[in-house]
């Protein structure tokens, strides 16, 4: 029986339980120093990727993700983050885990091992040809995402795996594979640790990117930000005030009449337009700041 490389020792931890505090933390420190490595050879994949999903959105498709476990877990975290960063519909990035809610609380195993909800979460999305479906599994066998993949693909979907074993079946269910190979875990099977770390590195830049790619943010600045709480307010405030030019308190009080608005804000301080105004030369330009000013 071939055993996937997920689940493989790591020769080098193999005396770990011998190991000083010291000892422990600098063996993870290293091993972890290899994700990036990992994932800096994939590039050309997550390329791809980024290129599909940016394309979807143009065309007003959506993005989903499925995984189990720390898997589903970090899908899940990430889809949640893109409505406070970047302003978008909450049904443009979504989110599945291997047995629903409870499960990003409590592990809930067995899972993955479910073809049934698989089919039943895709069905919850709902796809169409148009959206884009990313399955994540560190060993890439999972059945709940592996079901879900061939079904979405005969839906005419695109999809895209992410999995940390060169063997994993996910790959045959794959518009893009994206494989860093991080290696054994410290703790034999542990994929929350390496193989988790670079599907969160990973996931970071297929949303970051694609929406940099299709206009949500100005220069680096999150130009389309929720204004939730203190925080966020005062960093719409600042990004108001550093790109067009203006005190602090002129771009809150500019924020404030454009209805907490970032992009509107900063039309209507640097071409002197009233919000109305902003909001249309933004329209026009598809709300791409960098087009109007």
């Amino acid at each position: 029986m071939t055993i996937a490389l997920t689940e493989k020792r790591n020769p080098s931890s193999i005396n770990i339980d011998l190991m000083n505090t010291f000892e422990i933390v600098k063996l993870i420190n290293e091993e972890d120093k290899k994700v990036a490595f990992a994932v800096e050879k994939v590039i050309p994949q997550i390329v791809q990727a980024v290129d599909l999903i940016s394309d979807c959105f143009i065309k007003g498709g959506r993005l989903a993700y499925f995984g189990a476990g720390t898997s589903g877990r970090l899908g899940v975290l990430d889809a949640s983050e893109c409505w406070p960063t970047f302003g978008v519909d909450h049904n443009m990035v979504c989110g599945f885990i291997a047995g629903g809610d409870k499960a990003l609380r409590y592990s809930i195993e067995n899972a993955e091992d479910s073809c049934e909800n698989g089919l039943n979460d895709l069905k919850k999305f709902n796809p169409t040809c148009h959206d884009i479906i990313v399955g994540i599994s560190a060993g890439g066998n999972a059945l709940y995402v592996l079901s879900l993949l061939k079904e979405a693909q005969n839906l005419g979907c695109k999809t895209i795996g992410i999995s940390s074993n060169p063997e994993a079946k996910l790959a045959q269910y794959s518009t893009v594979f994206i494989n860093p190979i991080v290696g054994e875990e410290v703790i034999t099977g542990s994929s929350r640790m390496k193989s988790g770390t670079a599907q969160k590195m990973i996931l970071n830049i297929l949303s970051t990117a694609s929406m940099v790619r299709i206009g949500k943010t100005y220069e680096n600045y999150m130009v389309d930000v929720q204004t939730m709480n203190a925080k966020l307010i005062d960093r719409a405030t600042r990004i108001v005030s550093e790109i067009a030019k203006i005190s602090y308190d002129d771009a809150a009080d500019y924020l404030r009449k454009a209805d907490n608005k970032v992009k509107t804000a900063c039309v209507m301080a640097v071409k002197h337009l009233s919000k109305d105004e902003a909001n249309c030369l933004l329209q026009k330009n598809n709300n791409i700041l960098r087009k109007v000013i």
